[in-house]
């Protein structure tokens, strides 16, 4: 067991292991049509996304899409930006401070396959009812 009183907060470079780990436990046709999407650990999103999104509280983003997803990507035209997941670590360590009912890789997993949701084209009321059901 981690003796917390003497450990740091986990790192944007054990974030990013924690989602890598994550992502190779998906299933692979999930996985495959989600491998092109960039996953990026940051401490919080930048305050042009969060003025961007109305958000005044940088604690109430834990992740974001980014990119054209694939429901509505052309062949036709110029090639999109490769889409990219943001996974943010302060927001997400709050989070899960705050429960304290899930492990903090539990957590990532949830994020990141919610944010790979939005790079399927599910809004997050669709995102929310195939998590209920």
């Amino acid at each position: 067991m981690i003796d917390w009183s003497q450990a740091p907060a986990p790192s944007l470079d054990d974030f990013a292991t924690l989602a890598q780990a994550a992502f190779d436990a998906l299933p692979q046709p999930f996985r495959g049509l989600a491998g092109e999407a960039l996953i990026r650990i940051e401490d919080f999103a930048e305050e042009s996304v969060l003025a961007e999104m109305e958000i005044e509280d940088p604690f109430e983003l834990t992740g974001l899409y980014s990119g054209v997803d694939l429901a509505n990507r052309s062949t036709l035209g110029p090639a999109p930006m490769a889409p990219m997941i943001f996974l943010y670590r302060r927001p997400i360590l709050d989070e899960w401070a705050q429960r304290g009912d899930l492990a903090l890789g539990d957590l990532v997993t949830h994020v990141l396959v919610h944010e790979i949701g939005h790079h399927f084209g599910l809004s997050d009321d669709d995102i929310d009812r195939v998590e209920s059901e």
